[in-house]
């Protein structure tokens, strides 16, 4: 298994979306790094949704429903299919993030305006630590 973290800006689709949808396209991303993501994710694997622009927080898990198809907008790009696990017992905001660490080296801390990016086994489990406070 192995674990993303999926950007969204809360004004377009937030975590709230997903929740009443129970899945959704995850579609528009128009980056060759974050479509090179896109393509590597399984079936099953775990994402965290983060909400950008003021909020800068994870807020939720989402579970890969479907593996990587032509993105609906524009065939000459890629989407995924993502369905809602669980919302984070607490938010785990960008400066608890930096705060950390153990989490010093994640993607977003180093890449931050990469909007589909992985994460390690041991910078998930200790995310998830955090939300549980």
């Amino acid at each position: 298994m192995n674990y993303w973290l999926v950007k969204t800006e809360p004004g377009t689709y937030s975590w709230d979306n997903l929740v009443r949808d129970k899945k959704t396209t995850w579609d528009g991303v128009r980056n060759f790094q974050a479509r090179n993501n896109l393509k590597a994710m399984k079936k099953g694997d775990l994402a965290f949704v983060y909400h950008s622009g003021e909020e800068k927080s994870i807020i939720g898990l989402a579970e890969i429903t479907k593996e990587y198809f032509a993105d609906p907008k524009d065939n000459a790009w890629v989407a995924v299919e993502i369905s809602h696990k669980k919302k984070l017992k607490k938010s785990v905001s960008l400066s608890m993030i930096k705060a950390d660490k153990r989490l010093s080296l994640m993607a977003l801390v180093r890449n931050s305006r990469l909007s589909v990016q992985p994460v390690k086994k041991e910078e998930f489990d200790r995310t998830l630590e955090i939300s549980e406070g």
